[in-house]
């Protein structure tokens, strides 16, 4: 009896053992399907490159188009010393509206007064001189030769006085323009060196309105063009410029500058340094024919590589374009696209030609 309950025992240990196994190689089994699977799912996702896209549209080109500067004064002029002397009257102040020719400041300067003086004095010998012996040639006291002599020192003289009263009048600070006292940097009683700055004048009667396009748009630009002038510090208040200059050359980041000139308030609420808007509105939409547009983002690198991913059959395929003008975030597309042709937008770095791709909804 022993012996039975002993064989029953073995055989239910190695039945459970048997189970034990087959379970375990079945689970081994289920967990290598599962892996595998998951090995196939990404294998099929890193063999495409998930990507952001643009349809190619026709539209009519919006004519109108802004761009932002900064207001500078119509005239300014800085004022310096051209002579070194003590500020014997300071006659404006900041704030003060001054007109062409007054007088700001007075310099006093002994060595120029004393050459003044000497000046003058050389020339009226020297003009008596001239006269005296006039009279001594038509009686034949002197001969023509000394006569010549006596006129040219006369004018020698003359020469004299007049460069000596040149420099006296710069003793005398007067303004060369209409305008406004916007800096003044002395006071009654300073002593000035040549060359230290006096005043600062500025004229806003006008201003220029200053600022840069791109390429596309100073080629539809021209001299005496009207243009629509907005201040940020006024956004109700509308202005009328015109084109006064366009630069003959790009700066550094390739945009031209363009200078707008318009009249000021009469109360002068414009200042130069505010920041402004130029509207540009170059011709009427209507009538015009579409012309095919694609996001700028489209470009890989820049719209000046005028290459673009286009899709097709879930591939990118790199294609050469010929852009044209830049309207904000749209770029025209002039040849290389057709539309409805769906473009990248997102993800060109990760891009090779002929890649699969997926698309980012």
């Amino acid at each position: 009896m022993n012996m039975k309950k002993s064989g029953k025992k073995v055989f239910i240990w190695v039945a459970v053992g048997l189970i034990a196994i087959l379970a375990i190689a079945f689970t081994l089994k289920s967990n290598k399907r599962a892996n595998e699977e998951k090995m196939a799912v990404v294998s099929d996702v890193s063999t495409s490159v998930m990507v952001r896209t643009g349809l190619v549209s026709k539209e009519v080109i919006n004519s109108e188009y802004t761009v932002n500067g900064t207001f500078s004064a119509y005239k300014q002029v800085d004022f310096s010393s051209e002579v070194s002397g003590r500020v014997l009257e300071r006659l404006v102040d900041e704030g003060d509206y001054v007109k062409s020719g007054q007088v700001l400041a007075v310099i006093k300067s002994d060595a120029i007064g004393v050459d003044l003086e000497n000046a003058q004095a050389v020339y009226n010998n020297a003009l008596k001189d001239k006269e005296r012996f006039e009279n001594a040639f038509k009686s034949g006291g002197v001969t023509q030769q000394q006569l010549d002599q006596v006129k040219l020192a006369l004018k020698n003289a003359e020469s004299r006085l007049e460069q000596v009263k040149l420099r006296y009048s710069d003793t005398k600070i007067k303004s060369t323009i209409n305008g406004f006292v916007n800096k003044r940097y002395i006071e009654q009683g300073a002593f000035v060196g040549m060359g230290t700055p006096l005043f600062e004048i500025v004229d806003i009667s006008k201003l220029n309105l200053n600022v840069a396009v791109n390429e596309m748009q100073v080629a539809q630009l021209k001299l005496g063009d009207r243009v629509e002038v907005k201040a940020s510090a006024f956004p109700d208040k509308k202005f009328s410029g015109k084109i006064k200059f366009i630069a003959f050359k790009a700066d550094q980041s390739l945009n031209f500058p363009v200078e707008i000139e318009l009249a000021n308030n009469t109360d002068n609420s414009l200042k130069a340094g505010m920041y402004g808007t130029a509207i540009f509105r170059l011709e009427s939409s209507e009538n015009i024919e579409p012309v095919l547009f694609v996001p700028r983002s489209a470009f890989v690198g820049s719209v000046s590589s005028g290459e673009v991913y286009i899709i097709k059959d879930g591939k990118a395929m790199l294609t050469k374009v010929i852009p044209g003008r830049i309207f904000g975030e749209k770029v025209e597309i002039i040849n290389g696209l057709a539309e409805g042709e769906t473009v990248v937008t997102g993800g060109q770095i990760n891009l090779q030609d002929g890649v699969e791709v997926s698309i980012v909804k």
